[in-house]
């Protein structure tokens, strides 16, 4: 009866060992993907049945080009090519494990490196139109096992078909938002006790210096060597330089709201 038994037994789990020879195992569970942009950044995203591929997104807004990519979620380079003025163009494609993975095509420039380590929300490129690309814009894929999946960001999915606006979450909730260069023309720039010219000067910055930008918030519009803006960006407690003399490589906000 023993030796009856154990023959079941053993067939069974070479009935299971097949069934999952053929079937594999089941996939690991997505990362809690984010927009890859900045934070508070908002994007219209669209989606159309001949994308290629189909699942893909496109993403657009105003003067976009040259507008900082963001990781949207964390993992480690695989692919960072240049095919030049067909396809992706310049693109870039993040392994975040699991089988899962993601593409950013159609750069103006990338900033990372093959085997780099990426944290979410890690500037990677910037927007542009290379490739087969007819104009600016961000073509977005989440992969898996290689192949295309219908996008979610933060656990929600995206619309389809169709065209909607998205509000970047990428790093929102971070202590420190992203970094950045003061950019003068040789003068110190002053550091104010808040967001705006009428607040005290507390300090100054050369040109050239690097700043961590803890978040943003709007004050006293200001004309400096990026163009016109009242965002205001905190680098300390206290302390606050004007977006206008910091170049983050975006138009936008980087960082979470003061």
């Amino acid at each position: 009866m023993n030796v009856r038994r154990n023959r079941f037994r053993t067939r069974s789990a070479l009935a299971l060992l097949a069934f999952a020879s053929l079937f594999g195992s089941a996939a690991q569970a997505a990362p809690t993907f984010q927009m890859p942009f900045p934070c508070g950044q908002v994007w219209e995203g669209q989606t159309r049945t001949n994308h290629s591929p189909q699942n893909s997104v496109d993403f657009n807004r105003a003067n976009d080009e040259g507008d900082t990519v963001v990781a949207a979620a964390a993992g480690t380079v695989s692919v960072v090519r240049n095919l030049g003025s067909t396809s992706y163009g310049k693109y870039v494609v993040i392994d975040h494990g699991g089988g899962w993975s993601t593409l950013y095509a159609h750069l103006n420039s990338y900033s990372v490196s093959v085997g780099q380590n990426v944290a979410i929300g890690k500037s990677i490129g910037t927007v542009g139109s290379t490739g087969g690309s007819t104009g600016p814009h961000l073509h977005f894929e989440e992969r898996l096992n290689g192949a295309a999946q219908k996008i979610k960001f933060n656990g929600a999915q995206i619309a389809y078909w169709g065209s909607g606006s998205y509000t970047s979450r990428n790093s929102c909730g971070g202590s420190g938002g992203a970094t950045g260069t003061v950019g003068t023309n040789g003068t110190p720039l002053n550091v104010r006790s808040g967001p705006g010219t009428t607040y005290s000067v507390v300090g100054s910055l050369a040109n050239g210096a690097k700043v961590t930008i803890q978040c943003q918030t709007t004050g006293t519009s200001v004309s400096g060597t990026y163009g016109t803006s009242n965002i205001w960006n905190r680098i300390g407690s206290g302390r606050f330089i004007p977006d206008a003399y910091t170049y983050t490589g975006s138009d936008g906000r980087v960082a979470p709201n003061c």
